[in-house]
């Protein structure tokens, strides 16, 4: 186990994890909702998912280049990873966002922080909270198109409901920091 995960359990616990009927962005119904952007706004919650983001992508085989997903879940994410890298001996991996919508003035872009990355640099799309997959492959899709080598897709959150299973349908292993069975333990 990452020598942090526990207490990063126990902030997603404290700060994210809701037992209550909700409907998620999925459209299904859900008795229980991770509002994940409560831990990666936290400002221990931040920096505990930017090292354990940053360990993992050192742990690759390959050097990462960048690092985000959609705007908003992944831009705390993101942003925490690239600071981190910056401050330790690795090299710099930097932080973009992909918007849902092109951006209606100015360059009309999908993506931020592209000139940060050059054509074919190696990118892993993250994200706060996977349930079908279906965030993280528009994130995978828009990122591919500009050019970009998505390598990998990390959540902090895994709800277990299906994103891993579709994400491998796509040719895409999703990692996560912390699943639902360990987030939900001694709620049931």
């Amino acid at each position: 186990m990452e020598p942090d995960k526990p207490r990063l359990i126990e902030l997603l616990r404290e700060l994210s994890y809701q037992r209550r009927k909700v409907v998620l962005a999925s459209g299904r119904e859900s008795d229980f909702y991770v509002d994940g952007k409560q831990t990666t706004l936290h400002a221990e919650g931040a920096t505990l998912i930017g090292k354990a983001m940053l360990r993992w992508l050192r742990d690759l085989p390959m050097k990462v280049d960048g690092v985000g997903g959609l705007s908003m879940g992944a831009d705390p994410i993101a942003t925490a990873t690239s600071v981190l890298s910056f401050l330790d001996d690795g090299p710099s991996i930097h932080a973009f966002y992909v918007r849902k919508q092109a951006k209606g003035h100015g360059t009309g872009t999908f993506i931020e922080g592209r000139k940060n990355l050059p054509d074919g640099s190696r990118v892993v799309i993250v994200e706060d909270t996977s349930t079908t997959g279906a965030s993280a492959w528009k994130a995978v899709e828009r990122s591919r198109a500009e050019g970009l080598d998505v390598v990998a897709v990390i959540t902090i959150v895994d709800r277990q409901e299906g994103a891993s299973e579709f994400l491998a349908e796509q040719g895409m292993e999703l990692h996560a920091l912390v699943t639902l069975e360990e987030l939900s333990e001694g709620d049931r």
